[in-house]
C-alpha cells in the first residue's frame, strides 16, 4: 500500500555534494520515522540518518555534520542532502518508512528500490 520511489543518485567527486530524494504514496495511519539507510557491497546494511513523526533527527557518527535528512510534507517527499562526500560513502543507499496502516496494526517496515551512490576522482 505504501511505495517509495527513490532518485538523486549518481556519480560524483570526493567534496562534492548530491541530494537524494524519496517519493512516498498511498495512505497510513501514523509513521513511526523516516530514514535513510546505505549497503557497500559485502557489507552490511547500515543506518545513516532517521527522522522521527515529531521531527527529531539521528545521524551514522560517519556522516554528523556533513549529511542532513529532511522532509517536505506538501510533497511528501524525504530527502538526503549529502555534503563534502567520500569515497567511503559509496554504497547504494535506500529510503525506509516505518508505519502502520489503523490503530491495530503493528508498525513495519517499507523500502524503497535504492539508487546508487558512488563517490570517486
Amino acid at each position: 500500500q505504501v511505495q517509495l520511489v527513490e532518485s538523486g543518485g549518481g556519480l560524483v567527486q570526493p567534496g562534492g555534494s548530491l541530494r537524494l530524494s524519496c517519493a512516498a504514496s498511498g495512505s497510513v495511519y501514523s509513521i513511526n520515522s523516516r530514514a535513510w539507510y546505505r549497503q557497500a557491497p559485502g557489507k552490511q546494511r547500515e543506518l545513516v540518518a532517521r527522522i522521527t513523526g515529531g521531527g527529531t533527527t539521528n545521524y551514522a557518527d560517519s556522516v554528523k555534520g556533513r549529511f542532513t535528512i529532511s522532509r517536505d510534507n506538501a510533497k511528501n517527499t524525504l530527502y538526503l542532502q549529502m555534503n563534502s562526500l567520500k569515497p567511503e560513502d559509496t554504497a547504494v543507499y535506500y529510503c525506509n518508512v516505518q508505519a502502520r496502516r489503523s490503530s491495530w496494526d503493528s508498525f513495519r517496515d517499507y523500502w524503497g528500490q535504492g539508487t546508487q551512490v558512488t563517490v570517486s576522482s
